[in-house]
């Protein structure tokens, strides 16, 4: 959000950002321009019962959480360390966030990196991964990261500018990465995202402050404009861009009164914005298929959610309150996904947040952790909704267990051979499970063959599940029979169902 190494000029603009950022909590309302209805489906096919739609439904917090102070700081002569990005990536979170360092020419904001075995720290020293391009849009700052993954491709979605001061000169850019640390500038180091000018307001930023999911093939980018038109008076007001190219070259839909419209500019009027704040963070909750925004208010940062289609707020909004400057940075998966809670993925979500705590003498730092679980999100009631329970298994309507897998149902007669495979079981089975296919049934006593090198597999009907191990057939009272490495060759193959 802020830019620079703050001259005096640029201080007054930021005392007069600070100051109405904090005084957003109408954010949390309905955002300029009539909502939609709930689209209908359309199919003929017999499905089973809707759930009625999520609508402000109010939820419950527990299990608060506060780190004991800074868990994020800058190494060196870093002056101000703020608006981490924060990511859970193969066991490890890793944080990008912006500050500056001499070290790193141009003498502009950088986004350093840091890494850590939990969102509380502590992280490893901090070192700088993205500067300056030193002409371009980006030349001398970039700032305000936000981090996703799609295949094995990180993208960073940046603020970058040209010079101190800003008149509108903030603009958003995109790098690409295969290990989150060494980046390419996309675009031909263009800017993908630039104000819209619709209306130049007292507040000079500009565009930046990005924030990206990635759901279902697109990459949702939200925004700050402060010269877009559905803008407070301050400035204030977050937009949204979708493409199914990372880049944001080809394929971008503007989100707008009527809902996801194609255009042929990034910059097109802005007539919609989501919620009316600056410097916001966001994430998809798979389980409820919804967005949760984090934004700041007078009394924290305030969690604001949107339904897919942005048609209807599900739930009322959720505060987690505590001092901050600046922010804030949500935890979330590669793909800027809620984590999975494991022992109730469709009915709790962790909201955790990093973010600046103090005004130092540059700028906000002193970035610290806060968070809790919010619970009651009644989720898992569509298909889609269910993928979330990937791995885990349910009771199933003949008294045995389902195990899920992607779009998928696998039924076991034995419980105690679900449960070697299944991440957790639940107590209860979620609607949108009976939505799922069926596609294996594992009968107790099914034969079981295990080839010369001592592998097993049970057959089920005439192809065979490799399961590693006799303990899975010894479990499910299958009869073991050995055969040639020539007939295990023959045997179709069930792909590889559960998780091991």
């Amino acid at each position: 959000m802020p830019l620079s190494r703050r001259p005096l000029a640029l201080l007054a603009a930021l005392t007069l950002l600070s100051a109405v950022t904090a005084c957003t909590n109408a954010a949390v309302g309905d955002p300029v321009g009539s909502q939609l209805d709930e689209q209908k489906p359309t199919s003929t096919k017999k499905a089973p019962p809707a759930a009625p739609p999520r609508d402000k439904i109010n939820l419950t917090t527990e299990n608060g959480r506060q780190s004991a102070g800074t868990v994020l700081a800058g190494a060196g002569d870093a002056p101000y360390n703020y608006a981490p990005a924060v990511m859970i990536d193969n066991g490890r979170v890793r944080a990008w966030w912006c500050s500056q360092l001499s070290a790193a020419p141009p003498g502009g904001d950088d986004i350093l990196y840091s890494e850590g075995p939990a969102v509380g720290g502590p992280f490893t020293t901090a070192v700088p991964v993205f500067s300056g391009s030193g002409g371009s849009f980006d030349a001398i700052h970039t700032c305000d990261p936000s981090l996703i993954k799609v295949g094995s491709t990180y993208y960073l979605y940046y603020t970058g500018a040209a010079r101190d001061n800003h008149a509108n000169g903030s603009s958003v850019g995109v790098a690409s990465s295969k290990d989150g640390i060494s980046w390419t500038r996309e675009n031909g180091g263009q800017s993908i995202v630039a104000p819209a000018g619709d209306n130049f307001r007292e507040n000079t930023y500009g565009a930046g402050q990005q924030s990206a999911v990635y759901v279902d093939g697109w990459v949702y980018l939200m925004f700050t404009d402060t010269t877009g038109l559905a803008s407070h008076q301050n400035g204030a007001g977050q937009y949204v861009l979708r493409s199914k190219d990372p880049t944001f070259a080809k394929g971008v839909e503007a989100l707008g009164k009527q809902g996801f419209k194609p255009v042929t500019s990034n910059n097109q009027p802005r007539t919609r914005s989501i919620v009316e704040a600056f410097s916001a963070d966001w994430m998809w909750i798979e389980a409820v298929s919804s967005f949760a925004i984090a934004h700041e208010t007078d009394a924290g940062t305030t969690i604001t959610f949107w339904n897919k289609d942005f048609t209807r707020h599900p739930f009322e909004p959720v505060t987690i309150t505590g001092p901050w400057k600046e922010g804030p940075g949500l935890l979330r998966t590669p793909e800027g996904h809620a984590p999975v809670d494991p022992k109730d993925p469709c009915g709790r979500v962790a909201l955790d947040v990093l973010r600046g705590t103090i005004e130092g003498p540059a700028g906000p730092t002193n970035i610290s952790h806060f968070g809790f679980d919010a619970v009651g999100l009644k989720g898992c009631a569509t298909a889609a909704e269910a993928k979330v329970l990937n791995g885990y298994a349910v009771p199933s309507p003949e008294r045995t267990l389902d195990v899920v897998v992607g779009t998928n149902v696998m039924r076991f007669e034995r419980r105690s051979v679900a449960e070697k495979f299944a991440r957790g079981v639940l107590g209860t089975r979620p609607q949108g499970v009976d939505s799922l296919k069926l596609t294996v049934t594992v009968p107790a006593g099914a034969p079981a063959v295990t080839n010369p090198d001592g592998e097993v597999g049970l057959l089920l009907g005439d192809k065979l599940w490799v399961v590693g191990s006799a303990q899975v057939a010894t479990l499910n009272s299958s009869q073991i029979t050995p055969v040639s490495m020539d007939q295990w060759a023959k045997y179709e193959r069930l792909p590889d169902l559960v998780r091991r």
